[in-house]
């Protein structure tokens, strides 16, 4: 026993260890007007309650493989069978009534904040974990906003439903084949999905890039703890910056949310270099900011998840929710403006 007491301690130790040298975030030359975020699986629903919850913080949101805003309701149970297998198919009615009472109350922010919003939902006819119509469900929760919600006439919003592909990222390197989902998610399906989440959400490049040419580097993800709180991350995240935001250009930021585990622990660097986001990157002169979660079975997320359906409290997805204010707090971090 004291013998694994002592082993238990060690390991402590150097992860306390390894954490404290990674360093901060770094102050860019943040363009406010060119934030978003983007999102495979449960980082898809994690990016749909990042843009809805601070619609004036995320102008952009791609999400592959992805369902509606507030579709788990709380409840594993629904996540795991209307939200994924689509059984029963996901109330649209209902999801865009709550979000709208949810912003009158301020426990999101104000819808009307979507005006210029570019909404971008990517899915594969071959996904059998997130059933194709979930995703569908996505883009109508999108459209039926548009139509409902004053002001709203301008958001874009693209359903890109009608690839073959399995439940992964489509990526133009590099993968495994289309039609499987196997580790680490990233399939070689002739379409580059990095590509077009650019094209869609900050529009046509100005210039071509063979091959990312800046720096990714790790940041201490737990100095970005909201009120010392914990928000079930792991020690540390990723940050890519192309060499003109390294300069100090004027930068945008796309926030790239990994699925369940195709976290670093799980994959390694391979979500964070071979999704095809940073040779992108440079050709826009956005940053790339790549949170890790952590694996857990108190709460339970053995999958090192994004919280769409809980485990970090019943707020997980207003305001309030804890990784949702840490994905705030780290885009104020690398140089967000306050807001007026």
């Amino acid at each position: 026993m004291r013998k694994t007491l002592g082993l238990l301690a060690a390991l402590l130790a150097t992860t306390l260890t390894h954490a404290a040298d990674a360093p901060a975030l770094p102050r860019l030359k943040l363009d406010p007007t060119r934030v978003a975020v983007a999102g495979l699986s449960a980082g898809a629903y994690m990016a749909t309650q990042a843009q809805i919850a601070y619609p004036e913080v995320f102008h952009g949101a791609a999400l592959v493989a992805g369902g509606p805003y507030g579709c788990a309701g709380g409840q594993l149970a629904s996540a795991l069978g209307s939200c994924m297998k689509g059984t029963p198919a996901p109330d649209v009615d209902t999801l865009v009534a709550r979000a709208r009472k949810l912003s009158d109350a301020g426990s999101i922010g104000k819808l009307a904040e979507l005006a210029n919003a570019r909404v971008y939902l990517l899915h594969g006819k071959d996904d059998a974990l997130v059933a194709p119509v979930v995703a569908e469900a996505g883009a109508r929760f999108y459209e039926t906003l548009r139509d409902r919600v004053p002001g709203l006439k301008r958001m874009q919003v693209h359903d890109d439903g009608g690839r073959a592909f399995a439940h992964n990222l489509p990526v133009a390197g590099k993968g495994d084949d289309c039609g499987k989902s196997v580790s680490p998610f990233l399939g070689h399906c002739g379409f580059d999905a990095a590509g077009a989440i650019f094209t869609e959400l900050f529009g046509q490049p100005t210039r071509t890039v063979a091959a990312p040419r800046g720096k990714l580097r790790t940041f201490d993800q737990n100095a970005l703890r909201p009120g010392g709180k914990d928000a079930f991350l792991a020690d540390e995240g990723y940050l890519y910056l192309p060499p003109s935001c390294a300069a100090g250009k004027p930068c945008g930021l796309l926030v790239a949310l990994h699925g369940c585990k195709q976290n670093a622990q799980a994959v390694g660097e391979a979500f964070v270099r071979d999704a095809g986001f940073n040779r992108w990157a440079d050709a826009y002169d956005v940053a790339v900011l790549y949170p890790q979660t952590r694996a857990s079975f108190a709460p339970l997320n053995p999958q090192a998840c994004w919280d769409w359906w809980g485990y970090s409290g019943a707020d997980y997805d207003t305001r309030e929710g804890v990784q949702l204010r840490w994905l705030v707090d780290a885009v104020r971090a690398l140089g967000l403006p306050p807001s007026r």
